[in-house]
C-alpha cells in the first residue's frame, strides 16, 4: 500500500516529468531516421524512398551545428515532425516538406534551391508552413488575432497539408515545452489552445488534438493537471480491472450474435475529464464516464446490431445516447454512443463504429486527403473530398469583413471553438446552429421574414423563453404574429449566429420608416427655413412626382424615409423639386438653347474639365461655365459625365451618381463625354469636397475615434452631421477636402476598422 501523502505524490510525478535529459538520453538522428521510414513503409505503396532520405541527408546537413533549447541536435525535431506525418499516413511530399520545414528560416537554404532540388509543391508547402511560423498571437489583440488567423486559413485553402505540417510542428514543440522559460511555456500553451487544438478538432485529427489539450493544461493549469494525473493513477489497476471484465464480457455476446469485431478499452485524456469537471461542477469521482469501451465492426449495419445486442447486456441511461452516424459532426466524425450501468452499478460509455468511421476520428481530414498515391507513383482523388472541405473556401469569403466580425463569423459559423447543436423543425427538418443558440437563431435560420415577427417560441410542446439555449435534439415551433413590432435591440446580446445578428441589424436600418418619415419632414423643412426657400410653393403633386420617378419610390412617405435614414440628402430633394419649378416659371436657359449648347460640344473635342483662378471652364465649349455636382462631388480617380442642365451651363457628375442612373429616358440627351485633365496651376491646393456616412451603434467615444482618423491624416473636415435614431443607430455625414480617390479609399479603408461601424456608403447622390 503506497504510505506517501498525496502532494508526496504529485511531487514525485512533476519531478519526473520535468527532469532533463543528457546528451546520452537523446534519440539517436540516425535511429528515428528508420523509425521514420518504417512507419512510411507500412503504409506507402511505392518503396521508393529516396527523395525522403535525400530531404534527411540535406536538413541533417543544413541543421548540423544548432542545437535545441534541450541541448539536443536541432535536427531531432524536424524527424519526429516527419514520424507525426508518417503516422497519419500522409504523401511523401508532405514527409520531405516536414523534414525540410525549417530550413529556410533557420539556416542559409532558399525556397528557389528546395525547388531545385526537388520540386514546386515541396517548395510551396516549405514556404507555407515558415509563413505561418512567423506569425505573432496576441490574445488581447481582436485585430492581430483576426489577422493571423485569415493567413493561417488562408493557407489552409490553398493546401491543407500546410497545416498539417504545422500542427506537427507545434505537436512537438509542445511534447519538448519542459525546456523552455515558464512565461513562454503559459505563452505557447495558451496559442495551442486557443488555436491549434481547435483547428485540429476541426479538421478531425483526434490523435493530435487530445495530445495538444492535455499538454496545453499541463502548463496552463499545472496543479490541477498533476492532481489529476496522480488521483487517475490511484485506482487505475482496479480501473483497469474493470474495464477488462466489460471488454470480455462484450466480447462474448458480440461474438454469439455473429458479429465480427474488434474490441477494446480506453482512458479519457486528461483535458476531456477537467472540461467536464467544469462545466458540470463535479469531482473527479462524480465524472463516471472515465473510460469507454469502443467496438469497432465491418459495416454501418453491424453498428446497429453491435447497439442492440449492448442494449439487452446492459441498461441504458436515458438521454445519454447519441447517434454521430445519422448527424456526423462537422468534422465528418461518425459513430454511436451511448452510456450504460455496469453490472457493479458503475456507468460507463461504450462507441460503436465501423473501421473507415474510426480511421476518420482517428485522423480526420488526413484520413481522406486526396493526395494519395497509387502503386505507380500517380496521384489519385476525388471530388467529394474537395466538397467535404467547402468549409475553408467559405472562410474567402469573409476577408474583407471587419476583423472583429471575422472573429465573431470564426467562433459561430465555423464553431472553430466549440460542438454545434442540432434540433428540428416541426416538420423534422434537421437544423445545424452554432453552439449555445437560442430560438431568434433559429428562427432567422428558416427566414428572416420568420425572425421579424417572432413573438415567442415552443420547444418541446412547452413554451420556453426567447434566451432559451437550444440543446440537441430539441424540436422548435416559432410562434409568429402579424402584429410583432419587429426584433429588439436586446435580441443583439442574445443571437449566436452571423445569419440571425445581420438580419436583426438590416431590418433595423430599413424597417423602421416611421421614425424615418417624422424625421425627414423635419429635415426638409429645416433645410428650406436655413435656404429662405418657401417649402408650400415646391410641394406641388407635379413637382413631387419628378422626385418620385428619379428616385425610384412609389411614395412621398417613402422618399421622407429614405431622407429621415440618410439614403437622400435635403439639397437633392429641393433641388429635383426647384426643377419642376423653374420650368412652370422659365429657366434662363430654354430647352431649345441647352439643346443647341450640347450639340455643339458633341460636334468639338470631349469635354475636358479642369480648374482656372477664374473659376471652372469647359474645353471644347465657348462661354459656358462648368461646375461640380454636389449630390455626388466627384473627385479625381472618379469616372465623370457632363449634362448640359438649364440655365447653369454644363453639371460634372459621378457615373454612378443616383441623379444620373435614374435620369429620365427623355433627359439622357443632354449627357455628354467629360474626363478630366490634371493642371498643375489649380488655385485650391488640388483639394476636393468629398462626403460619406457613416452608420454604426451608437457609443461613447465613436464620433472621437472616427475624427481622429482624419487628424491622424492630414484631412480638412468641413462639415459633420450627426444624429442617433431611438434604436440607437449612429448616422454620421461628414464632408472633407481630399486630394483623389486613393486617399479616400484608404480612409475609409480605416474607418471600417473603428469598433462599432457597420457601414460606410460615399454619397452617390
Amino acid at each position: 500500500m503506497d504510505t506517501r501523502t498525496k502532494q508526496e505524490r504529485i511531487d514525485e510525478i512533476k519531478r519526473a516529468d520535468a527532469s532533463v535529459k543528457t546528451m546520452e538520453d537523446f534519440t539517436s538522428p540516425d535511429v528515428l531516421y528508420q523509425e521514420l521510414i518504417t512507419s512510411v513503409r507500412k503504409y506507402h505503396p511505392s518503396d521508393d524512398i529516396s527523395m525522403i532520405e535525400k530531404a534527411y541527408r540535406i536538413a541533417y546537413d543544413a541543421h548540423k551545428d544548432q542545437r535545441r533549447k534541450s541541448g539536443e541536435p536541432y535536427i531531432i525535431h524536424p524527424l519526429c515532425v516527419g514520424i507525426i506525418l508518417a503516422d497519419l499516413e500522409l504523401d511523401k511530399e508532405t514527409i520531405v516538406a516536414g523534414l525540410l520545414h525549417d530550413v529556410v528560416e533557420d539556416t542559409v537554404m532558399t525556397t528557389e534551391e528546395i525547388s531545385q532540388e526537388f520540386n514546386d509543391e515541396v517548395a510551396l508547402l516549405v514556404d507555407g508552413v515558415t509563413k505561418l511560423g512567423q506569425l505573432s498571437y496576441c490574445k488581447d489583440k481582436v485585430e492581430v488575432q483576426a489577422e493571423n488567423l485569415r493567413k493561417m486559413f488562408l493557407a489552409m485553402a490553398k493546401d491543407i497539408r500546410v497545416i498539417l505540417i504545422k500542427l506537427a510542428d507545434r505537436l512537438h514543440n509542445m511534447r519538448t515545452l519542459k525546456y523552455m522559460r515558464p512565461e513562454k511555456q503559459k505563452e505557447k500553451a495558451r496559442e495551442t489552445m486557443d488555436i491549434y487544438a481547435p483547428i485540429a478538432n476541426r479538421l478531425g485529427i483526434s490523435k493530435i488534438k487530445v495530445e495538444l489539450d492535455d499538454l496545453s493544461l499541463k502548463y496552463l493549469e499545472p496543479e490541477v493537471y498533476y492532481d489529476l494525473v496522480e488521483k487517475v493513477a490511484l485506482k487505475k489497476e482496479a480501473r483497469q480491472a474493470f474495464v477488462e471484465g466489460i471488454v470480455a464480457d462484450v466480447r462474448k455476446h458480440i461474438e454469439a450474435a455473429g458479429i465480427k469485431a474488434q474490441i477494446e478499452g480506453r482512458a479519457k485524456h486528461f483535458f476531456s475529464i477537467y472540461k467536464k469537471m467544469v462545466n458540470q461542477q463535479k469531482t473527479l469521482d462524480q465524472i463516471y464516464d472515465l473510460f469507454a469501451v469502443r467496438i469497432i465492426v465491418e459495416t454501418v449495419k453491424d453498428c446497429y446490431a453491435a447497439l442492440g445486442v449492448i442494449h439487452e447486456m446492459y441498461k441504458p441511461i436515458p438521454g445519454r445516447f447519441k447517434d454521430y452516424i445519422a448527424m456526423p459532426k462537422q468534422n465528418m466524425y461518425q459513430s454511436l454512443h451511448t452510456t450504460l450501468i455496469g453490472p457493479n452499478g458503475q456507468p460507463f460509455e461504450i462507441q460503436i463504429r465501423t473501421f473507415e468511421m474510426h480511421r476518420t476520428a482517428e485522423y480526420g481530414i488526413a484520413a481522406h486527403w486526396k493526395y494519395k498515391e497509387s502503386a505507380d507513383g500517380k496521384k489519385t482523388g476525388s471530388r467529394s473530398e474537395e466538397e467535404k472541405m467547402s468549409w475553408l473556401r467559405q472562410v474567402l469569403d469573409w476577408q474583407m469583413s471587419d476583423n472583429r466580425e471575422f472573429i465573431s463569423l470564426l467562433k459561430s459559423d465555423l464553431d472553430i471553438f466549440g460542438e454545434s447543436v442540432y434540433c428540428f423543425t416541426p416538420a423534422g427538418d434537421v437544423k445545424n446552429l452554432p453552439n449555445g443558440s437560442t430560438p431568434i437563431d433559429f428562427a432567422y435560420s428558416i427566414h428572416s421574414a420568420v425572425g421579424n415577427r417572432m413573438i415567442g417560441a415552443r420547444v418541446n410542446g412547452k413554451l420556453v423563453p426567447i434566451d432559451y439555449v437550444i440543446q440537441n435534439g430539441d424540436r422548435i415551433e416559432v410562434i409568429t404574429s402579424q402584429n410583432s413590432r419587429g426584433p429588439s435591440r436586446d435580441w443583439l446580446k442574445i443571437v449566436k449566429s452571423s445569419q440571425a445578428r445581420n438580419k436583426i441589424n438590416q431590418w433595423f436600418k430599413q424597417e423602421l420608416k416611421d421614425d424615418n418619415i417624422v424625421k425627414g419632414k423635419e429635415m426638409l423643412a429645416a433645410y428650406c427655413k436655413a435656404k429662405a426657400i418657401t417649402i408650400s410653393d415646391l410641394m406641388k403633386p407635379e413637382y413631387m412626382e419628378r422626385v418620385l420617378v428619379k428616385y425610384g419610390f412609389r411614395d412621398w412617405d417613402s422618399v421622407l424615409a429614405a431622407l429621415g435614414h440618410g439614403g437622400l440628402k435635403e439639397g437633392q430633394i429641393i433641388n429635383k423639386l426647384m426643377e419642376g419649378y423653374e420650368i412652370d416659371h422659365r429657366s434662363r436657359m430654354t430647352d431649345e438653347q441647352a439643346l443647341e449648347v450640347l450639340q455643339n460640344a458633341k460636334d468639338t473635342a470631349p469635354v475636358r474639365v479642369t480648374k482656372s483662378k477664374g473659376g471652372i471652364t469647359v474645353r471644347g465649349i465657348d462661354d459656358v461655365s462648368v461646375r461640380f455636382a454636389k449630390c455626388c462631388s466627384p473627385i479625381p480617380g472618379d469616372e465623370i459625365v457632363g449634362f448640359v442642365t438649364r440655365g447653369r451651363g454644363v453639371t460634372v457628375h459621378r457615373t454612378d451618381c443616383v441623379n444620373i442612373i435614374n435620369l429620365p429616358e427623355i433627359e439622357r440627351e443632354r449627357l455628354i463625354d467629360a474626363e478630366r485633365q490634371k493642371d498643375a496651376a489649380e488655385g485650391d491646393n488640388g483639394l476636393y469636397l468629398a462626403e460619406i456616412i457613416i452608420y454604426g451603434n451608437n457609443r461613447i467615444g465613436l464620433l472621437v475615434d472616427i475624427t481622429k482618423i482624419f487628424t491622424e491624416r492630414k484631412l480638412d473636415v468641413r462639415s459633420v452631421n450627426t444624429r442617433t435614431s431611438k434604436q440607437g443607430i449612429a448616422t454620421i455625414a461628414i464632408s472633407f477636402n481630399v486630394p483623389d480617390k486613393g486617399v479616400l479609399n484608404a480612409l475609409i479603408e480605416k474607418i471600417r476598422q473603428v469598433e462599432s461601424v457597420i457601414d460606410i456608403e460615399r454619397t452617390t447622390g
